[in-house]
């Protein structure tokens, strides 16, 4: 139990939640495409539900357990993350991948159960989820390749729910994209001389703090672009509006916490704020779907 629990911290299961959000948009919105304004609101079925929600757990375990090990001496040298599990000696290595191992057996069945396209994608899929990790090493667009990794779990929904491809899929998956990789970049900012150091590629070490900041501003004001053009794709009403209007205030808030000689607040604007602006897309879709 002890190993379990050093797992769960390592890999920040209990963010699991603030990702769901995301798929169960994909999810909701698959559910209602083709959308006639005024339509009532379709549903999935309990069972793609449930594998959805098993899949994205499982993709998000395999992923995280692989960063953590792919990183493990990296994370050992760099004091902001030398406390964590693995590098403290606290937890195994070993234990680390027998986790991921488990992780990839429960994303294969629920792909399985789920429908054949889903499972025929999964091989690319995973080349992302474990790969992403490895990226730093080589290129700053690491960011951009962490934020295309997330954007599968909407994407990934969408298919398990339409067990196709549709245009709305592309705007999603494009949208967590530019979402994620525009706070990975503000998180990085704090890591710059460890970056420099190691020989570790990332936006803020190869650019600097303040254009890193900037480019982030960048790719949420595309985000908002790209939720807006999702909006009137689907024929979302005046709550989905509203609710976009709210994760504009919280993109201005998280870009307001964090400056070139002020990163104290990076955890906020990571963690938190991150989180509220899922919450939110998501309610006010799922409203504007119901009125």
């Amino acid at each position: 139990m002890r190993q379990l629990r050093l797992f769960l911290e390592t890999v920040r299961f209990e963010h699991t939640v603030f990702a769901l959000p995301f798929a169960y948009l994909g999810m909701l919105l698959a559910a209602n495409w083709p959308r006639t304004p005024g339509a009532p609101v379709a549903w999935p079925t309990w069972a793609q539900v449930f594998w959805i929600t098993l899949a994205m757990a499982a993709a998000r375990t395999l992923a995280f357990a692989v960063n953590r090990y792919a990183d493990r001496w990296y994370d050992a040298r760099n004091p902001r993350t030398a406390n964590r599990p693995i590098p403290s000696g606290r937890l195994s290595p070993r234990v680390t991948l027998g986790y991921a191992a488990g992780g990839l057996v429960v994303l294969t069945i629920a792909a399985w159960q789920l429908n054949p396209l889903t499972l025929q994608l999964l091989p690319g899929a995973l080349l992302l989820l474990v790969g992403y990790s490895y990226t730093k090493r080589f290129t700053w667009l690491s960011h951009w390749i962490l934020g295309a990794t997330d954007g599968l779990a909407p994407a990934g929904a969408w298919v398990a729910v339409r067990a196709q491809i549709d245009p709305p899929a592309w705007l999603l998956w494009l949208a967590v994209t530019l979402w994620i990789a525009g706070f990975d970049l503000i998180y990085a900012c704090q890591d710059v001389a460890f970056d420099r150091a190691a020989g570790l590629h990332a936006v803020p070490a190869r650019f600097g703090v303040a254009s890193a900041l900037r480019l982030a501003r960048l790719n949420h004001a595309l985000t908002v672009l790209l939720l807006a053009a999702l909006g009137v794709l689907m024929a979302l009403g005046w709550v989905y509006w509203l609710a976009l209007l709210v994760v504009v205030a919280l993109f201005i808030y998280e870009h307001r916490l964090v400056a070139p000689d002020d990163l104290s607040r990076v955890n906020i604007a990571f963690f938190n704020v991150n989180g509220y602006i899922a919450l939110v897309i998501f309610c006010g879709t799922g409203l504007a779907l119901w009125l």
